[in-house]
């Protein structure tokens, strides 16, 4: 099988981990009960998101780091505050 590399703002794509659903609410069950190790898998686990945002502003102006960091910014808040009690997944679809 094929690895294809794609670095976007330093970060390779190919070695971004991809969560399982199970994943997911396992680190949220950990996130919610302080663990930090939990919580930075699930923001790395979840970068793809915040890649696919960015590509989106490719054709304008603004700095691709710098929309990175806002990004990043934006997901490690959408993580800390999010509710499982909402009935909701996080994110509600899955990026490529």
């Amino acid at each position: 099988m094929a690895v294809y590399k794609v670095e976007i703002c330093g970060v390779n794509t190919s070695k971004l981990p991809l969560l399982t659903n199970e994943e997911k609410e396992e680190l949220f069950k950990k996130i919610k009960n302080g663990d930090e190790k939990a919580r930075e898998t699930y923001i790395k686990g979840n970068l793809r998101l915040v890649l696919s945002v960015i590509q989106r502003f490719s054709s304008s102006n603004e700095n691709v780091d710098d929309l990175f960091q806002i990004g990043c910014i934006g997901l490690i808040k959408a993580i800390d505050n999010f509710d499982v009690n909402q009935n909701v997944k996080f994110p509600p679809m899955q990026f490529p």
